[in-house]
């Protein structure tokens, strides 16, 4: 194993009805005045808004909200919270949604504390400090709720641009099974092409990889396939999702990474371009790029293809391995083609010049010039 250092200070809270204690876990870490941050008012009519702020109000913590975040962030709902964060004097900042929700919270909790643009942040200045971070997760895919990341889009620029800094990690994060059962099909199988996309960049990619770790990346995987057939069969089997979220949860906590060196995130960095040009949900996106970056990566770590194909498939060929994800994608209903995603001519030329602007800016472009992305993306017509 390549030596390591590592630190997650996050606290995971995992069980029905944990929600209910949100004040008394706040209250922990010394919070009084909160802005609560999510997307629709599905919350409010679920109840759950009512269970969280009636256990604010027990514990003497004010609140205020802001709203209607949506899937792929935009920077400009992170600069309304911010505003009404500062003009509150929010201490602690508090999502109930999913990753979208919670990576525009750590970017408002960042901005909070500034006197500058937000996008500083973004671009290469570091977060030093922000306010307190919590979140309640009603979707499980990008693991935010144990990392100290978010991703969050420009939309006047068209980058979509990561985040990041310790005092990010979340304090207390909430995950109950139960309120994720209402999540459609849909989003339910992105949020598997995401967890599998967070599993494989290491897996693949890595110079240095521990079979310990290889163990472990596999297992999730396996987890991820098999808890997705029967949620898409029986949305309310608690053990599945409850499974499904750990699953999510334990792909980008760091955990999968220790001990590794040379590992990268070429799909990512792909489709953060595609859903900045195109909107499309992320999920959705990396099912497309997965399969068409395996077939022209795989030659360079033929080993580890073949290994992915039998230990996850049980088939004996890399080739073999990467149709039976893009098989088992179809299966589940989420694209593997840009064609599915309504993506022209036109908007790909975008995605590739964007996509090699994050190669630059994510240090990848010896790798992946202009012309290799678009090879990549050919392979997914």
């Amino acid at each position: 194993m390549y030596e390591f250092s590592f630190q997650n200070p996050t606290r995971i809270e995992f069980g029905i009805d944990k929600e209910k204690n949100m004040g008394r876990y706040m209250k922990e870490f010394g919070a009084k005045r909160v802005l609560i941050v999510f997307g629709s008012d599905r919350i409010k009519q679920s109840g759950l808004f009512d269970n969280v702020t009636a256990s604010l109000r027990e514990y003497g913590i004010e609140f205020t909200e802001c709203s209607k975040i949506k899937s792929n962030p935009i920077l400009s709902k992170v600069q309304e919270g911010i505003t009404i964060a500062k003009k509150f004097g929010a201490d602690s900042v508090l999502s109930i949604g999913g990753g979208s929700c919670l990576d525009s919270v750590k970017a408002i909790a960042a901005g909070s504390l500034y006197d500058g643009d937000v996008w500083d942040f973004f671009t290469g200045s570091p977060v030093t400090k922000a306010l307190n971070i919590f979140d309640i997760m009603t979707l499980a895919a990008t693991g935010s709720e144990m990392n100290n990341g978010g991703v969050v889009t420009n939309e006047k620029t068209k980058q979509k641009y990561p985040i990041h800094g310790f005092s990010l990690f979340p304090k207390v994060s909430v995950i109950n099974p139960q309120l994720q059962t209402t999540i459609s099909c849909d989003y339910l199988v992105y949020s598997a092409a995401d967890i599998i996309a967070h599993s494989i960049e290491g897996y693949f990619t890595a110079s240095i990889q521990p079979e310990l770790i290889n163990l472990l990346i596999e297992a999730n995987i396996k987890t991820v396939i098999r808890t997705t057939e029967i949620l898409l069969q029986n949305p309310n089997d608690l053990d599945a999702r409850g499974e499904f979220a750990w699953a999510a949860t334990l792909a980008l906590n760091g955990l999968t990474y220790l001990g590794t060196a040379g590992f990268s995130y070429p799909n990512h960095m792909i489709e953060h371009a595609m859903s900045a040009i195109c909107d499309v949900p992320h999920g959705a996106g990396l099912s497309v790029v997965m399969p068409a970056w395996m077939t022209w990566y795989h030659d360079r770590n033929p080993k580890q293809f073949q290994r992915f194909a039998k230990e996850i498939f049980g088939l004996s060929t890399a080739e073999q391995g990467i149709e039976a994800l893009r098989a088992w994608f179809n299966k589940i209903g989420t694209p593997t083609t840009l064609e599915q995603l309504n993506i022209n001519q036109q908007d790909l030329k975008l995605i590739v010049d964007n996509a090699a602007q994050n190669a630059i800016d994510w240090q990848m472009s010896d790798i992946y010039s202009k012309q290799v992305i678009a090879n990549i993306l050919n392979l997914a017509k």
